[in-house]
């Protein structure tokens, strides 16, 4: 891409994506505060097993957070997570605390005066939890190898509001899967868009710090995690951005976006919700979560009622982590068609995703 210097008559490059996104978050930005949009932030209440890490991070920590969704999903006591796009690690101190001393935290960025707050800090966290697990590594989420992640030495993989500001998505999550063990889960929040959006908008410094411009469409990002090995990704929470900034309207008013938050597994799944007659009972063994888990928006699982499920649900649920907290029934040595995979307790499921899987 390049522009003309009229008063020279020459081309000067214009910033590539990640240029922009290096300069919006490393020198632009001064805190959430700035920001121009939802899109980057939330005013979502925490859980509060979530919201009680919170108050032990420290205030310059957050205060150069940016998020849109709360990417932290239960059961992680003593695993091995790595945040993509940390930022000044207001997640990793928050994760610190829920994989415990016997767990491990690494976060990469690409933004070295982001990553300087979240070492700065780093002592000062490990003396207020008792103990020191967290790596903070300069790189790029498209190659994970040179930031020192080997294949399979992941259990979660999680990210907040940084996908969409990949220049190259499909490499993303193709390393996503590629450190993830198997049985191993990504979670993350991001923001998508309703249609594929122009790629001029791009070379707009604001429209791509503000999580808009590279925005994946969700039928798109269905077929890159499909073409990545992953054909049935699930929905967890989704909520509508607001564009309140005239010029920032004006310019992208034409889509709409949502914030949402997706869980997907490494697990060899089917493209459709398969019925094989199985059933899962969830113990209520998660600490946080002892009267039902969610699986995705429309699974609620309900302590000690069994419920039928899916070939693919049976498997994120006895083939994970979750395993220890799931009594899963039944095999798949008899097939009984298509699962009606529909919504529970008048949930609405969404479009991402339709129709495969149960997402």
């Amino acid at each position: 891409m390049a522009t003309i210097d009229v008063s020279r008559g020459q081309q000067t490059p214009l910033p590539s994506v990640e240029e922009s996104v290096r300069d919006y978050y490393g020198k632009v930005l001064a805190s959430s505060a700035d920001l121009k949009t939802s899109a980057c932030c939330t005013d979502t209440a925490p859980p509060p097993h979530i919201a009680t890490a919170l108050a032990q991070v420290h205030d310059e920590v957050m205060e150069r957070f940016y998020g849109c969704g709360s990417p932290i999903p239960p059961g992680l006591d003593g695993a091995t997570v790595l945040d993509l796009g940390c930022g000044s690690g207001r997640d990793v101190y928050v994760l610190s605390q829920l994989v415990g001393h016997t767990g491990r935290v690494i976060g990469v960025d690409m933004t070295e005066e982001q990553l300087a707050v979240a070492r700065r800090h780093q002592d000062w966290h490990a003396e207020r939890f008792g103990y020191a697990n967290t790596d903070f590594r300069h790189g790029y989420i498209e190659d994970l190898a040179t930031a020192g992640i080997p294949d399979a030495s992941v259990d979660v993989v999680v990210s907040n509001c940084v996908l969409n500001l990949s220049p190259d998505k499909p490499r993303v999550f193709s390393e996503v899967f590629r450190v993830l063990k198997p049985g191993g889960e990504l979670y993350f929040s991001d923001i998508f868009a309703d249609r594929r959006l122009p790629t001029p908008l791009l070379d707009d410094p604001v429209l791509v710090g503000e999580c808009l411009a590279g925005a994946l469409y969700t039928e798109d990002f269905r077929r890159i995690l499909e073409r990545a090995g992953c054909p049935d990704v699930r929905t967890v929470a989704t909520s509508p951005v607001e564009i309140s900034d005239p010029d920032i309207e004006r310019k992208i008013g034409f889509a709409a976006f949502t914030s949402r938050t997706v869980r997907a597994f490494k697990l060899p799944l089917e493209d459709r919700c398969e019925d094989y007659g199985q059933v899962a009972v969830y113990r209520g063994t998660i600490a946080e979560h002892p009267h039902a888990f969610d699986l995705d928006d429309h699974h609620r699982f309900r302590t000690g009622k069994p419920m039928l499920v899916c070939g693919n649900s049976a498997d994120m649920l006895a083939a994970t982590r979750y395993a220890a907290h799931f009594t899963v029934t039944g095999d798949k040595s008899h097939h009984f068609g298509l699962f009606p995979c529909d919504p529970v307790d008048g949930a609405a499921v969404p479009a991402m995703g339709a129709p495969s899987g149960c997402c």
